[in-house]
């Protein structure tokens, strides 16, 4: 009995074939109307970005454009779409012509934005390094706007800078004679090319060889050039390294020569470079952007305060900074300038005199300490109660150095001369440090609790926009390279960024509104 029931579920057929489900057909083209304008919602942060970019003066875009009306040529694509489309890009994370103009087919925004057309990518790559001074002037249009809204006060600017990784590998990094070698190679094989259409293959193949060949032996030129520019600056190190019987050869990379090996996030050393951004402490928005070379941060301020002169046409009141930052230097030069530095103190180096002072045969017992100073008659008086007069003054890194110096007559008769100064032909001398007024004053300002307030802030300001290029937008990694193809990346990237804080300050909050 078991047996039959068992049989006879097994001839009763499935409940899902007695169903009729409509098929899917997916081997048919359709026909059918599209609302562009529904493609994508009334909130959609494509729609600011369109409006925004509508606002803004475009005409330095238009000037190289030689397609006119009444005049032959082709139709080419409103910059205003362009712009469009490559800051709603870097908003979702991507930086890729090719990327685009697939999302160009299939995505609602991007179809929205350029009316179901797909722009070639050729364009799209073309336009994104094309513009310089207008991306410029771009920038400082869309700075305009967000300071007409009263986002930008330059009453208080943040500082910081942030590595990102260069589009090269740390593998291609070569010694010159390496890059000697490639470049000669390169050479021959361009010679032996010879005519492109000879070639069993064909022409178009042919030809993008032949391109490759020429852009391989381009990048070595550049690569020799940028050498020889770095072995000038590092000259010294490489001499001091010679001396100390070091070898020490340089390197930079075949992809892209203008890279620097940076340390990176988790201590990670990579070609990368180093991006400078000045953040308005108000709402957070970039008002300056430059591309460093530098692996250290020292010395950048000085350029971040340039920018920002010449993109918004006044000098920030207040610049914060880290600890990286406040050399002598720039203490001094934004004393000079009027600007109110907050940053760390500068880390007090050791005195380096004793080395020195036991290499030329000094005893400890005649060293700087030992040696009185009256400040009534600006003397020194040394162990032995011979004078050392003022000699000369000079101003070095926010010091002034004055050198004082006892006369050759008193050191020659003195019984300690063995002692104190065995190797001199001029008589002892002696250098007093003092501070400049300008570090003088820095550092009596950092140690007030007002100022260390001020700095607390910092970080919440200044690496926000770094954290948001690099988390939300994507960009860790440029896919251009060289200083300016690097700039303008970057400068793509900190635009879309203020885009992108216009929208979620003032375009969504009007939009929420109740009527």
């Amino acid at each position: 009995m078991e047996n039959d029931k068992f049989l006879e579920s097994s001839n009763t057929p499935k409940l899902s074939a007695l169903v009729r489900s409509k098929p899917v057909q997916r081997n048919q083209l359709l026909l059918r109307p599209v609302d562009v304008e529904k493609l994508v919602g009334k909130q959609h942060p494509v729609r600011a970005i369109w409006e925004l970019v509508g606002q803004l003066d475009l005409e330095a875009f238009y000037t190289e454009i030689g397609a006119l009306e009444g005049q032959a040529g082709r139709p080419v694509w409103d910059p205003k779409v362009l712009i469009s489309l490559w800051i709603y890009a870097y908003k979702d994370g991507v930086n890729s012509a090719r990327e685009i103009a697939g999302l160009c087919e299939h995505h609602p925004a991007y179809q929205w934005l350029t009316g179901m057309e797909v722009v070639n990518y050729h364009t799209l790559a073309d336009f994104r390094v094309d513009h310089r001074q207008a991306l410029d002037q771009l920038f400082i249009e869309v700075l305009a706007v967000l300071s007409h809204q009263g986002l930008i006060t330059l009453k208080r600017v943040m500082h910081d800078g942030t590595k990102i990784k260069a589009a090269a590998s740390d593998k291609s990094f070569r010694r010159k004679a390496t890059l000697e070698a490639h470049l000669k190679a390169a050479q021959e094989q361009v010679e032996q090319m010879g005519d492109p259409r000879s070639e069993q293959l064909s022409q178009r193949r042919a030809k993008a060889t032949e391109r490759a060949l020429r852009e391989k032996l381009d990048r070595l030129k550049e690569a020799l050039k940028e050498l020889a520019e770095l072995e000038a600056v590092r000259s010294k190190e490489l001499a001091k390294a010679e001396r100390e019987g070091r070898k020490k050869e340089l390197r930079v990379s075949t992809t892209d020569p203008q890279a620097r090996i940076m340390v990176q996030a988790k201590g990670a050393f990579g070609p990368a470079y180093n991006i400078q951004i000045s953040t308005d402490a108000k709402a957070k928005i970039i008002v300056g952007v430059g591309v460093s070379q530098s692996a250290s941060d020292a010395g950048e301020l000085e350029g971040g305060v340039q920018r920002i002169e010449t993109k918004l046409g006044q000098k920030p009141e207040q610049m914060v900074a880290d600890g990286a930052y406040p050399t002598k230097a720039t203490i001094e030069a934004m004393a000079e300038k009027g600007i109110d530095l907050i940053a760390p103190l500068p880390q007090a180096r050791k005195a380096g005199w004793e080395d020195p002072l036991k290499r030329r045969g000094v005893s400890e017992e005649f060293y700087p300490e030992a040696f009185g100073y009256d400040p009534s008659t600006d003397h020194y008086t040394c162990p032995a109660g011979k004078l050392l007069s003022f000699e000369t003054e000079e101003r070095q890194k926010g010091w002034v150095r004055r050198r004082y110096r006892a006369r050759l007559a008193d050191c020659a008769s003195c019984p300690f001369q063995t002692q104190c100064c065995p190797k001199t032909k001029k008589g002892r001398s002696l250098v007093r440090q003092e501070q400049t007024p300008q570090l003088a004053a820095f550092e009596a300002k950092m140690h007030t609790e007002q100022a260390r307030q001020i700095y607390k802030e910092r970080a919440g300001v200044a690496e926000f926009p770094n954290a948001w290029i690099k988390e939300k937008m994507g960009l860790r990694q440029f896919r251009l390279r060289g200083v300016v193809k690097v700039g303008l990346e970057s400068l793509w990237a900190c635009l879309t960024y203020n885009v992108c804080q216009w929208t979620r300050l003032c375009w969504q909050p009007q939009r929420l509104a109740p009527a």
